[in-house]
């Protein structure tokens, strides 16, 4: 009996720290270069690739704003329901080969996630290269 509930002890705690471990669940967006909160950003695992969707704007300038300068389908849509993380995939660590949009600019730039312990996640967008680009923490709600 002793076995038995070892044994089931020993899973679940395994399986609690598999799930600290994805970048599924909700994420407070911190700007770089202002350091300030900008929205809610919710992370699903769709048929083994990563979307992010913006749920909550953090103060925004402007009451619904939409995405004027978004590419093709993108464009005019509100920016709260907006998915403007596509496609990642899990390579190891990182979460890689997908497309960040920023809603703010319109640009679209290829994305790479990490996480940075169980609680932050560094998101890159960056242009041709990684050198060439940016990175923001967000950090888990």
């Amino acid at each position: 009996m002793k076995n038995s509930f070892l044994v089931l002890l020993i899973l679940l705690c395994g399986s609690v720290s598999l799930n600290a471990q994805s970048i599924v669940g909700k994420w407070k967006t911190i700007d770089d270069t202002t350091g300030k909160e900008k929205s809610i950003v919710e992370i699903t695992e769709i048929s083994g690739k990563y979307y992010g969707k913006v749920i909550k704007l953090i103060k925004p300038t402007v009451e619904n704003p939409v995405c004027d300068k978004c590419p093709g389908t993108d464009k005019g849509k509100p920016i709260v329901g907006l998915t403007i993380i596509k496609g990642l995939v899990k390579k190891g660590s990182e979460y890689t080969d997908g497309r960040i949009i920023d809603p703010q600019t319109g640009k679209e730039y290829k994305c790479t996630v990490k996480l940075n312990g169980i609680d932050k996640l560094d998101v890159r967008g960056y242009l041709g290269i990684s050198l060439l680009g940016r990175t923001q923490t967000w950090v888990r709600l």
